[in-house]
């Protein structure tokens, strides 16, 4: 392990709130990749009108929903599912906002200038009014939910990394290896691009939050995968079946808070970014 990692880790590691937003998200993970093999329950296994909207208990950790389905079943599933969606949407955004944040900065004139009204347009316009016309017009499957977050997704990111290329750009290294003739490939992708990625890094956390929100939110708001028994389709159940009016807090309760402690665990963590690279945060 180099001296910086080292350097790092023991800032996270003196960092409470970093160590809880670890812990809490590696919880999540571990129970996203095993969590579905150990579930006694299948979560197509619906029950008899008998089974239906059950309370804790009676053999179900959780209840079961308005279908007679293990309530704990469907919430072990949904891990799995709305941690992906969040990680590949969170991939795809960081991709496409990288690559144009580079190439604007790197390259500046009207290159520049095209990449940055597309990105402020995509800053402009409301991000859920466009994810909900795009999600409507392709079709509810996973696939094209990722596709949508990511997507939409990207622009916060494009302006950060532009403006930290703008200064990595003016460096001597990087006037030297342009004197040499490199060419801009090269230099972007060999020179630019590692000066900018822990800031990447720092905003890739905080991008899957908002990532698996917006999952939940265009699920809850029916235009999820109704196949999938993801976070935001149990909500969206949930409302459908008035179990908000009828009681059955058991139904609605653990999406939300599962979601709710994702997402705080990935801020606790993005804070912790912000002090290893801000030195003067670093200092107090």
């Amino acid at each position: 392990m180099s001296r910086k990692s080292k350097e790092t880790w023991e800032t996270i590691r003196h960092n409470t709130m970093a160590m809880t937003g670890l812990i809490t998200l590696g919880i999540f993970i571990i129970i996203a990749i095993f969590g579905p093999l150990i579930v006694p329950f299948d979560t197509q296994d619906y029950g008899t009108a008998a089974d239906i909207l059950l309370p804790p208990g009676n053999g179900h950790l959780l209840g079961t929903d308005d279908m007679g389905r293990d309530v704990f079943a469907n919430l072990i599933a949904g891990a799995r599912i709305s941690m992906m969606i969040g990680a590949l949407a969170t991939l795809i955004s960081m991709g496409i906002g990288t690559l144009i944040g580079i190439s604007s900065g790197f390259k500046g004139g009207k290159t520049d200038l095209v990449l940055m009204r597309i990105t402020d347009f995509f800053l402009v316009i409301p991000w859920l009014p466009l994810m909900m016309v795009l999600a409507a017009i392709l079709g509810t499957s996973i696939w094209n939910i990722i596709f949508v977050i990511g997507i939409t997704g990207w622009a916060g990111t494009a302006r950060v990394v532009r403006a930290q290329t703008l200064s990595v750009k003016e460096r001597p290294f990087v006037e030297r290896t342009i004197s040499l003739g490199a060419g801009n490939w090269h230099i972007m992708i060999r020179h630019i691009l590692p000066n900018v990625f822990p800031l990447v890094f720092a905003n890739t956390v905080l991008t899957a939050a908002v990532a698996i929100v917006s999952e939940t939110t265009l699920s809850f708001l029916g235009l999820g995968d109704v196949n999938t028994a993801s976070w935001g389709m149990m909500l969206h159940y949930a409302f459908e079946c008035g179990a908000t009016s009828l009681g059955a807090y058991w139904y609605y309760l653990p999406p939300g808070i599962c979601v709710i402690l994702v997402v705080l665990a990935f801020t606790l963590i993005g804070y912790a970014f912000d002090e290893i690279m801000n030195p003067k945060l670093k200092k107090r």
